[in-house]
């Protein structure tokens, strides 16, 4: 199996992409220990070989800080939770700013730092570890529009991920980002029925995707179980765009 006897850590890994990648993870042999802020969400795991479910609300320090002490040192960090915000610069708020840079961007910073000394434990004090960054495809990558204060928070991700890799490349840690285009997760699900139009809002989610569709979020997850396996041992700093073309 290609993860056989990791230990891997996934924030927001309650539902979408968290759950398809703790799903596929567990199922090539890792341990993992798949966390989401919403208890309710984590129940489905009950039961389920080599996964533990914690809550865990990223945007608390203490928490993050609380949790990964209580386990052993990890050897993939997949930080996926984050926010979606609509609008443009004229339109974004102080308080939009401050949640997605929280949530988008700090919120990584805090785990990095909580998983990192660990990692630099590992292989007898030589270091190893993965670190996974979800990133986007709107940000550095491309600018899309309406999504100022969200494409901005992800451009941070992408500073945060090839600081992290230039800083401890020599140190057994590789740090690398994935820029997913549109996935049809419960959360897009909820901001598409927030908009006057459901039914036309998905169709232009749609249409922004060369391929013709919306990605699936088990689509996403060979792209984090490569980045987490020593498949991709010689990769770091590295920004993995998954967007159906979009980009071309």
């Amino acid at each position: 199996m290609r993860l056989q006897g990791k230990k891997i850590l996934i924030t927001a890994a309650g539902q979408g992409i968290g759950k398809a990648c703790a799903l596929a993870m567990a199922a090539e042999g890792a341990q993992v220990w798949a966390t989401d802020i919403n208890a309710d969400l984590l129940a489905s795991y009950q039961g389920m070989a080599n996964i533990t479910a914690l809550p865990l609300d990223v945007l608390d320090k203490a928490a993050i800080t609380r949790v990964v002490g209580s386990l052993p040192a990890l050897d993939v960090l997949f930080n996926c939770a984050g926010y979606v915000h609509n609008g443009t610069a004229l339109e974004a708020t102080d308080a939009d700013w401050d949640f997605a840079f929280n949530l988008n961007a700090r919120a990584q910073f805090w785990m990095i730092q909580a998983v990192l000394p660990g990692m630099l434990r590992n292989n007898g004090g030589k270091g190893a570890g993965s670190i996974i960054n979800m990133a986007s495809v709107c940000g550095s990558v491309k600018g899309l529009p309406n999504r100022f204060v969200y494409g901005a928070s992800k451009a941070a991700v992408v500073g945060i991920t090839k600081a992290v890799a230039a800083d401890y490349v020599g140190q057994g840690i590789r740090c690398n980002a994935i820029a997913p285009g549109t996935v049809d997760t419960p959360s897009l699900g909820d901001r598409i029925n927030s908009y006057a139009d459901p039914v036309q809002a998905r169709k232009n989610f749609i249409a922004r995707q060369p391929m013709g569709r919306l990605a699936q979020a088990h689509e996403i997850a060979p792209i984090v179980l490569y980045l987490a396996s020593d498949e991709s041992v010689f990769a770091s700093g590295q920004v993995f765009s998954v967007d159906g073309g979009m980009t071309i």
